[in-house]
């Protein structure tokens, strides 16, 4: 009789505490955490609608500075990354890394669909009611997750930061050869959406903006045909203010006639989330009567008249075999030069043997100005009575 009192009290000191939260459930809606590392900072919108005890865990840890100093102790390139665990801030216990900050949460399981970007509960094998304060964050989809595991979180912004991460060199653990810290978790409220760059101009007032093309081989400015192709502009503007041409290779140099660039397949960094929603599947053609001669921008497409999405080309002779067939959106004001010493770049067939890429985009205003919306994005406490040039 002792002994079975003996073993139900063991039972029940080692029976786990379960929380609950004490969060009002209205505090819960409308929330998303902000992960910063020492390898970037991504965001997640809080799914209090799938697991609120979750949410509500995750947001008081957050709020008691709980994250901090703790790292991502296990990776898997391209399939996820995962961390939070209190051990992992003391690197001698590296043996132990997962094994810390369990066994607090019951299972809120939904058909919340484990696709690339869901953050997940890290649970004890075979005890689905093992949840804490470790989580992954899926790299790309994985469905077999689905069901089994607690979803409370879905990125929005840095799933790029996510995917590096998961690359980085590990031992057959999957712990990181450099630690990945986690600087800060932050909660804040859903932001409004920002608005699209470029909506609210009219086509007409399209045709008032220039670009500064800065390439690894000097500067070029456009003007836009706004009048001849205002879809097509309207399209570029919107890229390249977001920076989504930034480290884009010009990837083929026919010599006498074009140079191409614009490939997002040929940029040195993948797209943001934001930068990747801004790019169109296709691109209507607005042919036009605009002659293809030298300095002149027009859309790369194939076979597809509709084909067009990001890549451009530039001429660099009279190219009338384009006319009414390519859409022409904008010429060169200067930087004829640069173009010169693109297309003497030797190649190999087409493809620069040497690297030759665009460094960057600036989208300015008639009087130099940067665009207004972009100003606003870069500088949110501006009060925009210094014109930045």
């Amino acid at each position: 009789m002792r002994l079975a009192l003996l073993v139900l009290i063991l039972l029940q000191a080692k029976a786990p505490q379960f929380y609950t939260s004490t969060l009002p459930p209205e505090s819960l809606k409308g929330q998303q955490a902000v992960v910063e590392t020492t390898h970037g900072t991504f965001v997640f919108d809080l799914l209090a609608d799938k697991a609120p005890n979750h949410v509500a865990y995750f947001t008081t840890k957050a709020r008691e500075g709980a994250f901090k100093g703790t790292m991502f102790h296990r990776v898997i390139k391209l399939g996820l990354i995962q961390g939070g665990d209190p051990l992992s801030r003391d690197p001698k216990m590296s043996h132990r890394y997962g094994t810390g900050g369990l066994n607090v949460l019951r299972a809120e399981l939904s058909d919340e669909p484990f696709v690339a970007g869901i953050v997940g509960a890290v649970l004890v094998p075979g005890n689905k009611d093992s949840a804490g304060q470790q989580f992954f964050v899926n790299a790309s989809d994985q469905p077999a997750l689905t069901g089994q595991y607690t979803a409370f979180g879905r990125i929005v912004e840095g799933m790029e930061v996510v995917q590096k991460i998961s690359a980085l060199p590990a031992n057959a653990r999957g712990l990181p050869a450099e630690r990945v810290v986690i600087t800060n978790v932050s909660i804040r409220p859903v932001p409004p959406p920002e608005p699209e760059p470029f909506a609210d101009v009219s086509d007409a007032a399209l045709g008032r903006y220039t670009a500064e093309i800065q390439t690894s081989r000097g500067p070029m400015t456009v003007e836009f045909l706004a009048d001849k192709a205002p879809g097509t502009v309207r399209n570029f503007l919107r890229l390249a203010a977001a920076g989504a041409y930034d480290g884009t290779l010009f990837h083929r140099v026919v010599k006498g006639f074009v140079i191409q660039t614009g490939a997002i397949a040929h940029r040195s960094q993948p797209l943001t989330a934001k930068q990747q929603a801004l790019v169109p599947a296709t691109l209507a053609p607005e042919f036009n009567d605009t002659p293809h001669v030298k300095g002149v921008l027009s859309m790369a497409r194939g076979d597809d008249p509709a084909s067009a999405s990001t890549s451009f080309f530039i001429c660099t002779a009279i190219c009338q075999s384009l006319d009414g067939k390519y859409t022409a959106f904008g010429r060169l004001v200067s930087g004829l030069d640069v173009v010169d010493a693109i297309e003497a770049a030797p190649v190999n067939g087409e493809v620069p043997i040497e690297k030759i890429e665009i460094v960057k985009i600036a989208i300015k205003e008639p009087d130099g100005t940067m665009a207004v919306w972009l100003f606003l994005k870069r500088h949110p406490q501006s009060e925009l009575h210094r014109p930045w040039r």
